[in-house]
């Protein structure tokens, strides 16, 4: 059986990094319009507004509690908070999230926007949608990565209790 113990230890600051760096520029953006939209009310329609500040906070819970677990992690890669389950619960909770955002501030501009038709804020919009997109497939790669742990944890007798590494 191939042993991914090095691997898990060194990828899992690279894919949590990647999710806290995206999820920061998906803050900066949807921060940014959220304030746009409070001072001009120019959004282009309710759904959208509602889509962009509920990514502003999908992307403050994820930078949270992503760089709480990073550094749990950092700190002691067996631990009962670092185990399987508790990766699994947040990881789910947070690809639910961004599930949501992203397909919904997709449907709210059909799609993306054509900037060539001058609307307001075309391309932070598109930008918005895009970063959305990117920090779901790390957060789903994160979670796919989980499930299959937890399947080795349990089949090695520590359930989803046990640690991503031994």
């Amino acid at each position: 059986m191939v042993d991914f113990d090095r691997h898990i230890r060194r990828g899992h600051p690279v894919v949590f990094g990647f999710i806290i760096f995206f999820s920061i520029i998906e803050l900066a953006i949807s921060a940014w319009l959220t304030s746009r939209y409070n001072l001009r009310h120019d959004y282009l329609s309710l759904a959208v507004r509602d889509r962009t500040r509920y990514l502003l906070f999908t992307s403050c819970w994820t930078i949270f509690f992503s760089l709480f677990y990073f550094a749990l992690f950092l700190h002691s890669p067996s631990g009962i908070m670092t185990s399987v389950l508790s990766h699994a619960v947040f990881l789910f909770l947070t690809w639910v999230f961004w599930t949501a955002g992203a397909a919904s501030i997709t449907a709210a501009l059909g799609g993306g926007l054509n900037c060539s038709q001058h609307f307001v804020y075309c391309g932070q919009l598109n930008a918005l949608e895009g970063f959305a997109w990117v920090v779901w497939i790390f957060v789903t790669f994160a979670l796919l990565t989980v499930i299959f742990r937890g399947i080795a944890a349990s089949r090695r007798g520590d359930g989803f209790r046990g640690g991503l590494v031994v």
